[in-house]
């Protein structure tokens, strides 16, 4: 088997990079951290946008252990059924009380929540809504094709919820930011908040950053290759996959966390694997499994039993072809990799 990548280093190489980078990045010539707190703010509001409750119950923990309070991922929640629906923000509201069963001595209450005086004053609530709205948005805002909806945003949305004192309007917008980014088919919306998201006090440098770890760590799938439909194979798969053909005979596949195909054995033809986007697994028949990050390349030589797939937190998605392609070539698909086996991975 051959690992390179796709800048000549080998793939411990690039390993041994990734692990040592410095956490701070320079964009347009200025230095961003982003402090674990709004780490971890974004990842429970990406993952409970998604409705991922499995993955968003290790998400509250790092939260919790990061400095986000008790009451802050409370007022995010709530928050957030205004973007995704009352289900989505009662069932995080449920994993933080099913966390909170075994609370740690460091997660802190934080400031308790008292009633905004605005939701006693239907005028004020909406007068509130309308400067934060113009704040957001860098200009008055009035969407005259839906009054409905235009009074919702002022007076509830921007007013109602915006009166909780539980997060600042900075950190609202990063929590909005950040559950869009974890959504599909709202690229209008979240051009919007990322804008607002720096009106409301972030820097354009943070934002940028908020959604590049989102993509790097997983949470979200950030590429330009298609997606593509449904896997036609996908009986093959444990979890969710999509193919889209590219042309010249490459394929584009995407895992989403914690899919994975069979083993299987290509016959009388090679394997080309080529992550562009999130961290999977490769492993070969009584071998130790290996990472793939962006930029990783594996060659599967002909005959060999193995695997492949997306590692538990993270999208994953790779370019596929095959070479030395011979007569009579064919793929025999065998059992399924077990949860066991591929849980133990690290």
């Amino acid at each position: 088997m051959t690992m390179i990548t796709t800048n000549g280093q080998t793939l411990t190489e690039r390993q041994d990079e990734r692990n040592s980078e410095n956490p701070q990045t320079c964009l347009e010539g200025q230095v961003v951290t982003l402090e674990e707190r709004v780490k971890g703010l974004a990842a429970c509001a990406c993952l409970m946008a998604q409705g991922n409750m499995e993955r968003l119950e290790s998400a509250v923990k790092m939260a919790l252990d990061g400095g986000v309070t008790i009451n802050e991922l409370k007022e995010a929640f709530s928050q957030l059924y205004a973007y995704t629906g009352f289900p989505r923000s009662l069932n995080a509201l449920g994993v933080l009380s099913k966390v909170l069963e075994n609370r740690q001595a460091n997660w802190q209450e934080g400031k308790p929540w008292t009633r905004p005086a605005e939701w006693d004053n239907a005028k004020k609530a909406y007068e509130l809504g309308v400067k934060n709205q113009t704040q957001l948005s860098g200009q008055p805002f009035d969407y005259t094709f839906c009054p409905q909806d235009d009074y919702y945003l002022k007076s509830h949305l921007f007013g109602d919820i915006f009166a909780g004192e539980g997060l600042s309007a900075a950190d609202r917008e990063i929590v909005t930011v950040a559950a869009l980014s974890g959504l599909e088919g709202v690229a209008p919306q979240l051009a919007a908040h990322k804008k607002g998201a720096v009106n409301m006090g972030n820097s354009q440098q943070l934002v940028e950053e908020l959604c590049r770890w989102l993509s790097d760590e997983g949470y979200t799938l950030s590429t330009k290759w298609p997606k593509g439909e449904r896997n036609p194979y996908g009986k093959y798969f444990i979890g969710q996959s999509y193919l889209a053909d590219v042309g010249g005979g490459v394929m584009n596949v995407t895992f989403e966390p914690r899919c994975r195909n069979n083993w299987h054995i290509h016959h009388k033809q090679v394997q080309v694997l080529i992550c562009v986007a999130g961290r999977g697994w490769y492993q070969e028949w009584g071998k130790p499994a290996v990472e793939m990050t962006p930029g990783t390349v594996i060659a599967i030589p002909a005959e060999v039993k193995h695997w492949h797939g997306a590692q538990k937190d993270s999208w994953f998605q790779h370019l596929t072809y095959h070479k030395d392609v011979q007569e009579g070539a064919s793929n025999e698909w065998c059992e399924p990799v077990d949860d066991a086996a591929y849980d133990a991975l690290k």
